[in-house]
């Protein structure tokens, strides 16, 4: 049957359907995904059930090198997930029970409610997110993502001039500190030192121009920390107008690919005395780099 994609806001996230992802294989098949991804930066499957294995191995065939250092990996003593390819977005302890209110990892994973793009702490970051609906609360839970493309289509041009050139620096500690979970380690600190990154960039797919923003931007290099702040807070205020804005309410079965160059995104609260499973594969953006705008 082959790919084909429904737009769900204009020309940001589409339904995509005619694909068994897991028995997905041909190069065609992968070539159409990762061109409806240039597009329209999200893509919803519904009703592709993966195991952990078939889950990593297709986001292996789609874009090739994974994510395998997180922080939830580097605070648990025992993983409730065994796939290191796969990271654990749930409120799930290893016994599949859900998280104290007090457990360190549900707090650090506090920080998700944030708007943000993954693994943007790291050097390289992500390109592809692909996550798993393997368990729903009855409400709640859902998914909001940001088309920064738009945003940045949409700013004024006296403050693109500003911003041409800048680079922000990204810590995952940081983003955690401003919620006040300070609880790292030494050692959990030296595993992640940040990264730097510029403000906006062009996509190599699209060859649209995004701004590339995140709850981790720490500051804007070579300005006064508090100017870099303010001037961060107010383009992600911006970005995330609800005219830029998809929301994902999740089914069980679902799997959403998101490209974390051109997006932010969080999750938004729920009943933590449910349980939600949602498992993640994440790409790393190595070559072809996106280049400063």
């Amino acid at each position: 049957m082959g790919l084909t994609v429904r737009p769900l806001r204009s020309n940001f996230a589409g339904e995509a359907s005619g694909l068994v992802l897991r028995e997905t294989y041909g190069r065609s098949d992968l070539d159409a995904i990762t061109s409806a991804l240039d597009r329209y930066a999200v893509l919803v499957f519904h009703d592709q059930p993966f195991e952990d294995g078939e889950h990593t191995a297709f986001a292996r065939r789609l874009d090739g090198e994974l994510v395998t250092k997180v922080a939830r990996t580097v605070l648990e003593s025992r993983r409730r997930l065994h796939d290191a390819g796969i990271t654990d977005i749930s409120n799930l302890d290893e016994d599949g029970q859900p998280l104290d209110r007090a457990d360190r990892r549900r707090m650090h994973g506090l920080g998700n409610r944030l708007w943000h793009t993954d693994s943007s702490f790291q050097q390289p970051a992500a390109r592809y997110s692909m996550l798993s609906a393997k368990t729903v609360p009855a409400a709640g839970g859902d998914t909001e993502y940001a088309d920064m493309r738009a945003a940045y289509d949409a700013l004024p041009e006296t403050l693109k001039a500003q911003l041409d050139g800048l680079r922000a620096f990204h810590s995952i500690m940081y983003s955690r500190q401003t919620i006040g979970f300070t609880d790292f380690s030494d050692a959990e600190r030296a595993q992640f030192p940040g990264a730097e990154h510029p403000l906006v960039r062009v996509h190599p797919g699209s060859g649209r121009t995004s701004l590339y923003l995140a709850s981790h931007a720490e500051h804007v290099v070579g300005w006064p920390v508090p100017d870099g702040r303010i001037l961060l807070r107010e383009l992600i205020a911006l970005a995330t107008q609800p005219a830029f804005v998809y929301r994902h309410t999740w089914q069980r079965g679902d799997f959403v690919i998101w490209d974390n160059r051109c997006t932010m995104h969080r999750g938004l609260a729920f009943d933590e005395r449910e349980p939600r499973d949602l498992r993640r594969a994440t790409t790393l953006d190595i070559a072809p780099a996106l280049t400063p705008a």
